[in-house]
């Protein structure tokens, strides 16, 4: 169970081994066991007691932004492992077979979205049409992923970032169409969004980067060391490999939500430079949305668990594989 404290003048403090949340409306008592993560908005408050409740716990505590991006952490010194995992990711980066494993992640990435998008898509004519267009144009894209050729990552990078690229455009430009008119978008914008659907999912990727760091921080790995992100000085570029992975599960919640009609004004809000963010009742259903999604139970390759089990599991034998690399 996640604590998410977004609420402006939301407090947190310990109880014995429980943890209390004192809003305007009073106070709550919740038990630590169980809990596996905080998370504190601007505005909200956690007192050093419960810090350290947290850290006795092993429980991760995050400070976000206004987007949903995690902008500091606090954990346990019992997370992580041996410096062998983070030795051999090095090594591993630098590999032929990180070439392999890049091309393998993108080339996932485009076809959970040609997935996605016949998920969506209803069954009328016109956009059956878009539908089978579109993944055959982004099947091109993606034989030519597989048909890259190169000794290390550095030598297909910017390439491979060209071709996911265009397939991401026809990919969003595909789903626009399948969302109710008042909430279609040029484009694909980020921080800040121009648009309600940009606003939702640039929040929802906040979550998720968030949950998929702590994820690697657990297993030893360190996310700042990565294969094909690896120019971004001080970000956590490992995330921004593994990311492509998972981000159809956002994709999902987003246009499912947007397509239901149960969006108001209430939900976010227009700034004066144009921009849209959440406001808390977005928020608040994005969160839940999500959660519950991530929740729920599927099969990837004969494992049956909670989508955020899968992710931990493959970051636990991504570990390993790094592991191997240690010389």
């Amino acid at each position: 169970m996640e604590l998410i404290l977004n609420t402006y003048g939301t407090s947190l403090n310990r109880d014995n081994e429980g943890f209390v949340i004192t809003t305007k409306d009073g106070r709550q008592r919740i038990p630590a066991e169980g809990i596996t993560s905080i998370q504190i908005s601007r505005g909200a408050q956690i007192t050093s007691d419960a810090v350290m409740l947290a850290v006795e716990r092993e429980i991760e505590v995050l400070f976000m932004d206004k987007g949903g991006n995690p902008i500091g952490r606090i954990w346990s010194p019992k997370f992580g492992s041996i410096s062998t995992i983070r030795k051999g990711q090095v090594n591993f980066a630098f590999s032929k077979d990180a070439v392999d494993w890049i091309k393998d992640i993108i080339c996932r990435k485009i076809e959970n979205q040609q997935a996605l998008i016949l998920m969506l898509r209803k069954e009328d004519d016109r956009e059956k049409r878009i539908a089978e267009r579109s993944i055959n144009r982004m099947e091109d894209y993606r034989n030519k992923i597989l048909a890259l050729k190169g000794e290390i990552v550095n030598d297909i990078a910017s390439t491979l970032r060209g071709w996911e690229g265009q397939a991401s455009k026809i990919y969003f430009e595909t789903l626009n169409e399948f969302i109710p008119e008042e909430y279609h978008f040029a484009t694909r914008t980020q921080k800040p969004a121009m648009d309600v659907a940009n606003a939702f999912l640039n929040y929802g990727y906040g979550i998720l980067y968030g949950k998929l760091e702590g994820a690697m921080i657990k297993a030893g790995i360190d996310p700042y060391v990565g294969i094909m992100h690896r120019d971004d000085y001080n970000r956590p570029v490992l995330v921004y490999d593994v990311i492509e992975l998972y981000r159809v599960w956002v994709d999902y919640v987003v246009f499912t939500l947007l397509s239901q009609n149960i969006i108001t004004d209430e939900f976010y809000s227009k700034r004066e430079d144009g921009s849209y963010w959440l406001e808390i009742l977005g928020r608040r259903i994005l969160i839940q949305s999500f959660n519950d999604y991530m929740d729920e139970t599927v099969t990837i390759k004969g494992n049956t668990r909670s989508r955020s089990t899968q992710m931990f599991l493959y970051v636990q034998d991504l570990a390993q594989k790094f592991k191997k690399y240690e010389k």
